[in-house]
């Protein structure tokens, strides 16, 4: 496991620029927001997202995601259609701050271009370019 700035990143993981995280499971995938970003954003307060059976597109918005200091797009990861969002997110957000790669997981996607599109995305095995990107992601909240 990574581990940078104090926040894992599971080595078996793919991470978006936007700050989803992503995790092949069979033929579907589970979606959640990382450890540094849900860290920097503070204690979430509130998260909307696309119903299940809508499609979403990469990079295009699966819902929006509020702190008490901000408020900001979720980019998914991938294409496909939703199939699940997280249940538990309902009332409470800020279970993504306590474990974001566990129960605090955003939405189950059956992908429509996944071959194609993991390889657009950082794996959590690669230290050097997960670094590189946080690196210029502090920069940015400076």
């Amino acid at each position: 496991m990574v581990k940078l700035e104090g926040h894992d990143f599971p080595d078996d993981l793919y991470y978006h620029k936007d700050h989803m995280w992503l995790r092949v499971e069979g033929d579907k995938v589970r979606v959640g927001y990382n450890a540094w970003a849900a860290d920097a954003a503070g204690k979430l307060v509130s998260i909307k997202t696309r119903p299940p059976g809508k499609k979403v597109k990469a990079g295009k918005t699966l819902g929006s995601i509020e702190s008490g200091k901000w408020v900001g797009s979720l980019k998914v990861p991938v294409s496909g259609t939703i199939d699940e969002i997280n249940p538990e997110l309902s009332g409470k957000p800020n279970i993504i701050n306590d474990g974001p790669y566990g129960d605090g997981w955003i939405a189950v996607i059956t992908p429509s271009e996944l071959n194609t599109e993991l390889s657009e995305l950082m794996k959590g095995s690669d230290k050097d370019t997960l670094e590189a990107w946080l690196t210029e992601e502090k920069a940015k909240t400076a």
